[in-house]
């Protein structure tokens, strides 16, 4: 008997279709995978048959051919157990079911029959729903994120038996409500941090208001304690509420990589991920073996906080440089080629020499002029060039820091990041860009045109502190950002002179 069942395989953060067809036939004994199986669905033949002793259901003793098509795609993973047992159960005539066609199934079994969570549960069902499938049948812990997508019913189960009596008819059940968890999007999120507990630090908070009004990239530079890591995790606190597409994209690439938990469906808030200084290349970017979605995706529409830039290995930090300017990220290895969005807020720090205390108001420095140079060149000049804020933190005095001032909160400053950001939304309605920080060379052109006295005042800045072309363009995006924030239509020579000072480092080089 020959039977086929929906499933699916992931790709990048996209799904695939795969089709797990069965064949039960005289011939010979024993259960035969192919379709480009890796060991895990090899392994897969011991906890079906272990799965079946302890649900009531036996292995015929036939030969069982299972072949995942297309195959010539390399399937990975433990989600194919449910596909397979139910292909084998349908072949083999232990449960007769019109719910299989139209259904697909995805889970891992245990060897005493229960229905274990899988990865990337969401772009699987969203793929479902577009190839017009009814309905995804799938572990229970599964069921909160796979309920994110509308249109296509969601069922739940934690066991084969239970799987098999909701086949059968035995079992009524019913479909997830559709939810997104806040129904939420575009509302606030809550967060354990807030502007409101910085003391000082006001031309800092300044310059993060315009990273993030405008999306760009910021390093931080001050000695130690001076609060350059304080004030990097409330970032994601002033930036806007992410929309229903951001988060919808956010959240299948925590999906892929395993991130979600179970219990948990839309991710609303924007992500801030921190990596060791001893990350490697393959975890900062992505890839490996089986390709997973790196660091610079997982801070995908959020923030990628850099401790310590300099701490990190030269080779590490160079392959930034194609997801800072594209905003993706392609990988290429023999056995495949993926691509992941990349489209995040780089925060970095750094103490200003090896030691921490070059130029301290109070402490002296014990690091010759070599190493401090050297320690700086760490950091590359193509690299440095595609930062467009720095900024240097100044240690807060202990006045400022027993003050009873009341500081800004981070919902002040929000509102005035999303009136800039919605000015911008306004501007490049007609193009598939949202903000300053993504504009090419012949955008600026058109939506950031320079008067004479803004012209004048940028080449005497591009000449007296020999900047490059990247810093030029650069210059403009943060000075339309605080435009933007201004309220102005057009940049003002003030504007340029503010983005101009956020040049430290071209300053001192």
């Amino acid at each position: 008997m020959f039977v086929k069942v929906e499933s699916g395989a992931i790709s990048g953060i996209a799904a695939v279709e795969v089709c797990v067809e069965v064949n039960v036939a005289k011939g010979g004994i024993g259960l035969f995978l192919v379709g480009l199986p890796d060991n895990t669905i090899k392994e897969s033949e011991q906890r079906i048959i272990a799965a079946f002793e302890n649900s009531g259901y036996t292995m015929t003793a036939k030969k069982i051919v299972v072949n995942l098509a297309p195959a010539d795609l390399r399937k990975e993973g433990s989600l194919y157990d449910l596909p397979i047992a139910v292909g084998i159960l349908q072949a083999t005539e232990q449960i007769d079911s019109e719910l299989i066609e139209g259904s697909m199934f995805i889970g891992e079994l245990s060897l005493d029959g229960s229905l274990r969570p899988v990865k990337g549960v969401l772009p699987l069902v969203a793929m479902a729903r577009e190839r017009g499938l009814r309905r995804v049948f799938l572990p229970v812990e599964n069921v909160a994120e796979g309920a994110v997508v509308s249109d296509i019913d969601i069922i739940g189960a934690s066991s084969l038996t239970e799987l098999c009596a909701i086949l059968t008819g035995v079992q009524p059940y019913d479909p997830a409500p559709h939810r997104i968890d806040s129904e939420e999007c575009g509302v606030e999120a809550e967060y354990a941090e807030d502007f409101a507990d910085v003391k000082g630090q006001a031309y800092v908070k300044r310059a993060l208001e315009i990273a993030a009004a405008g999306g760009h990239n910021i390093i931080m530079i001050g000695s130690p304690g001076s609060g350059k890591t304080m004030l990097a995790r409330r970032l994601p606190t002033i930036m806007p509420p992410m929309t229903l597409k951001e988060a919808l994209e956010t959240t299948k690439i925590h999906s892929v990589a395993g991130k979600i938990g179970t219990h948990r469906g839309l991710i609303t808030s924007r992500p801030f991920r921190s990596p060791h200084h001893l990350t490697s290349q393959v975890a900062l970017i992505g890839g490996g073996q089986s390709p997973q979605p790196g660091e610079v995706s997982l801070a995908n529409n959020g923030v990628l906080f850099l401790d310590e830039m300099p701490e990190f290995g030269r080779n590490v930090l160079e392959v930034l440089r194609q997801p800072l300017e594209d905003r993706h990220i392609t990988i290429s290895r023999a056995k495949y080629t993926v691509d992941y969005p990349a489209n995040f807020t780089l925060v970095a720090s750094m103490n200003p020499c090896p030691c921490g205390y070059y130029n301290h108001p109070t402490k002296e420095c014990t690091c010759s002029a070599a190493a401090v140079h050297r320690y700086k060149g760490h950091i590359s000049g193509p690299l440095m060039d595609r930062i467009d804020i720095h900024v240097e933190v100044v240690p807060v005095s202990i006045r400022e820091m027993s003050s009873q001032k009341r500081e800004e909160s981070s919902a002040e400053v929000r509102r005035r990041v999303v009136a800039a950001r919605e000015r911008q939304l306004e501007r490049f309605r007609e193009t598939d860009i949202h903000c300053n920080a993504m504009m090419n060379s012949a955008m600026l052109r058109q939506f950031a045109p320079l008067d004479k006295s803004c012209s004048e005042l940028l080449e005497r800045a591009m000449t007296h502190l020999s900047l490059s072309a990247r810093a030029y363009d650069r210059i403009i995006k943060v000075a339309r950002t605080i435009a933007d924030l201004d309220g102005a239509e057009q940049i003002a020579p003030q504007h340029i002179s503010e983005a101009i000072g956020y040049r430290s480092l071209d300053r001192e080089r």
